[in-house]
C-alpha cells in the first residue's frame, strides 16, 4: 500500500508569514501545536470510532470461528409417574414409583462445506476491518482540522476585542475633543451627538465582540478537550503542493475517506460472491457421546450430513440481486467522494489564493487609511474638516484592520484545510512528536479468535484492561 509519510517535499508558493499588528502576545505562550496533541488526545469521538474499529476486528474473530469445530455438553432428564413397566408388579403391594431419568452428551460438529461462504465471510469481514480503519484516519483529520478552526477563532475573535477596546479609547477620546471644541464655539451641537453616536456604536460592537470571542472559547474547549490559554500567533504555514493539479493528484491517492469507498466496493463485490455460495450445497459431521445414568450405558453417534437447497421461493436470487444493487451503490458513491475530495482540495486553494490577494490588498489599505486618518484629523483641528469627516476617517481604517485580520485567520484555516483535503492532516505529516492510536495493536490480539483461557486470550485481557485505563 502507497504510504505518504514526512519526506513530502512540496512547497507552497506565493504565501508570506502574517502577524497581527493589534494583538501582542508573549513568546511563552500557548501554540497551535499543543492546541492540536490535546484535541487527539482528549477528543471521545476519537474514543468512539476507535471502539468501532474493536468491533469490527471482532467480526473478523466471529468468522473465523465458523471456520473451526464446536464442542458442546447437554445433558438432560426425563421421567414418568407412574413408571409403567414396573407399576404392576408393585400394584399388589399398594406402592408406586417414579422414573427419572439423565442423559450426558459430549456433542462435537464441524461444517465441512458450504460453498466457501465462511471463508469469504472472513475475507469481507477483513475489507471492512480496512475501511473502518481509514474512516477514523478521516474522523482523526476532521478532528485536528476542527482544533485548528477554533484556535484561529479565539485568535481572531481576540484581535477584534483589542481592536474594538483601541477605537472605543480612541473616539472617547475625539468625543473629549469635540466637547472641548464645542465649548469655546468651534464646533455645534450636531458635531458632538455624532462623536457621541459613534462611541455608542463602538461600545456596542466591543460588547459584540466580547461575546464573541466567549463563544469561541467554548467552541475551543469541545475541540480540544479545555480552554484557550495565552495563544500564540501560528509560526510558518505548514508545506502543501506547488500546484492545485499536483494537490488533487495526491489528495485522489491519499485522501482516507476515497481509500475507505473503495474498500467498500471490495466488500460489496465479496458480497456478491457471498450471495452466490446460496445455491451451493452444504456438508456438515457431527460426533456425539452419550451416557444413560439409570443403565450406564455408553453410545456413540456418527452423521454426516449433506444439505443441497432445491427452491426457496426466490429468496437466493433477491439476495443476489440486492448483492448488484449494494455493489453498484458502493461504486457510485466511491465516484462521488472522489468528486468531493476534488472540489475540496480546489476551494481550499481558491480560499488560500483569496485571502493572501486580501491581505496584500488590506496592507496597502491600512497605510492609506492610517494617512488619510491622521491628515483628517490633523486638518480638523485647524477648522478644515469636520468631526464627521474625522470619524468616518477612522471608521475606514478600523474596517482595514478588521479586514486584514479576518484575511490572516481565514489563509491560515485554508491551509490546513488543503492539508485536510489531500489527506495530509495527520499527526504524522504535522510532526507534533506525540504517540499516536496503533488500530492494528488490537486486531493482531484478535483476529485468530483465541479463547478466553489461552495464552493469546490472556494477552488480549491485559490490552482489554489497558484500554479501559485510558
Amino acid at each position: 500500500m502507497w504510504k505518504f509519510g514526512n519526506s513530502f517535499k512540496y512547497n507552497f508558493v506565493g504565501i508570506a508569514i502574517s502577524v497581527l499588528a493589534v494583538t501582542s502576545l508573549p513568546a511563552t505562550g500557548e501554540t497551535l501545536t499543543d492546541a492540536l496533541i490535546d484535541a487527539y488526545r482528549n477528543s471521545n469521538l476519537l474514543d468512539q470510532n476507535r471502539a468501532l474499529l474493536r468491533a469490527a476486528d471482532e467480526d473478523v474473530a466471529s468468522a473465523q470461528s465458523a471456520l473451526r469445530p464446536t464442542l458442546d455438553f447437554v445433558t438432560s432428564w426425563s421421567g414418568a409417574h407412574p413408571h409403567r413397566q414396573i407399576y404392576s408388579s408393585l400394584y399388589n403391594a399398594g406402592l408406586s414409583r417414579d422414573n427419572f431419568v439423565a442423559t450426558y452428551q459430549l456433542q462435537a460438529s464441524m461444517l465441512l462445506y458450504a460453498g466457501g461462504a465462511n471463508r469469504l465471510t472472513v475475507e469481507s469481514s477483513k475489507e471492512t476491518v480496512l475501511a473502518t480503519r481509514e474512516a477514523l484516519r478521516s474522523l482523526e483529520q476532521s478532528v485536528l482540522l476542527g482544533a485548528v478552526n477554533a484556535y484561529m477563532e479565539v485568535l481572531r475573535a481576540k484581535a477584534f476585542v483589542s481592536l474594538r477596546e483601541n477605537n472605543v479609547r480612541v473616539l472617547t477620546q475625539e468625543k473629549q475633543a469635540t466637547e472641548d471644541r464645542f465649548e469655546v464655539g468651534e464646533v455645534t451641537r450636531t458635531d458632538v451627538a455624532l462623536a457621541e453616536s459613534r462611541l455608542a456604536a463602538a461600545v456596542s460592537q466591543l460588547e459584540a465582540a466580547r461575546g464573541d470571542l466567549a463563544v469561541s472559547r467554548e467552541t475551543f474547549r469541545t475541540a480540544v478537550g479545555r480552554y484557550p490559554g495565552n495563544l500564540e500567533f501560528p509560526g510558518a504555514l505548514p508545506k502543501t503542493a506547488p500546484s492545485v493539479e499536483e494537490a488533487i493528484r495526491i489528495g485522489v491517492r491519499t485522501h482516507p475517506e476515497i481509500r475507505q469507498a473503495q474498500r467498500q466496493v471490495t466488500v460489496a463485490e465479496l458480497g456478491m460472491r457471498l450471495a452466490k455460495t446460496n445455491y451451493k450445497p452444504t456438508i456438515s459431521a457431527s460426533v456425539t457421546s452419550q451416557t444413560d445414568s439409570e443403565n450406564q450405558d455408553e453410545e456413540h453417534y456418527l452423521s454426516l450430513n449433506f444439505t443441497q437447497p432445491i427452491y426457496r421461493g426466490g429468496a437466493f436470487a433477491a439476495l443476489e440481486r440486492k448483492a448488484i444493487a449494494q455493489r453498484d451503490s458502493n461504486r457510485a458513491i466511491l465516484l462521488q467522494v472522489t468528486l468531493g475530495i476534488e472540489e475540496q482540495v480546489a476551494s481550499a486553494w481558491a480560499f488560500i489564493e483569496s485571502a493572501t490577494a486580501q491581505i496584500r490588498a488590506s496592507d496597502l489599505q491600512i497605510r492609506a487609511a492610517q494617512i488619510a486618518f491622521d491628515g483628517t484629523r490633523e486638518e480638523a483641528t485647524l477648522g478644515a474638516r469636520t468631526t464627521l469627516d474625522v470619524l468616518d476617517a477612522e471608521q475606514e481604517l478600523l474596517d482595514a484592520r478588521a479586514a486584514r485580520i479576518d484575511a490572516i485567520a481565514t489563509q491560515y484555516v485554508a491551509v490546513y484545510s488543503l492539508l485536510s483535503a489531500m489527506g495530509l492532516m495527520t499527526v504524522d505529516h504535522l510532526n507534533l512528536g506525540i504517540q499516536t492510536y496503533d488500530p492494528a495493536g488490537y486486531y493482531n490480539s484478535v483476529k485468530s479468535a483465541p479463547a478466553r483461557l489461552s495464552p493469546q486470550g490472556q494477552k488480549l485481557d491485559r490490552v482489554l484492561r489497558k484500554l479501559g485505563k485510558q
